[in-house]
């Protein structure tokens, strides 16, 4: 997160801190910083966490509809076709024997 402020920024940062805050209440106030940095880096965490969850389930809701498009597929493919067991027979009598 500072990975940009090296020392020299940072010992700035400090002496205008104690001279705005004073020596006394200067820790409160890092302490303070502490506990807002925690809890903004907690609540980014939960909605990245949530925002995956979301992603995830977006990718689960379009795998389920390519399953059920597949099943749905295999169904019609495997349907028996009545018309062309009745163009088959028609050649037949009722017994099953081929009518010349």
């Amino acid at each position: 997160m500072f990975g940009n402020i090296g020392f020299p920024e940072l010992l700035i940062i400090l002496t205008i801190a104690l001279l705005v805050f004073g020596p006394r209440k200067l820790p409160e106030v890092g302490k303070s910083i502490g506990k807002a940095l925690r809890e903004f880096r907690r609540t980014s965490d939960e909605i990245k966490e949530k925002i995956e969850e979301e992603i995830q389930a977006e990718e689960f809701k379009g795998i389920k509809k390519e399953i059920e498009q597949d099943i749905k597929d295999i169904k019609e493919s495997t349907k028996p076709n009545f018309t062309d067991d009745i163009y088959k027979d028609s050649d037949k009598d009722d017994e099953g024997k081929k009518v010349a």
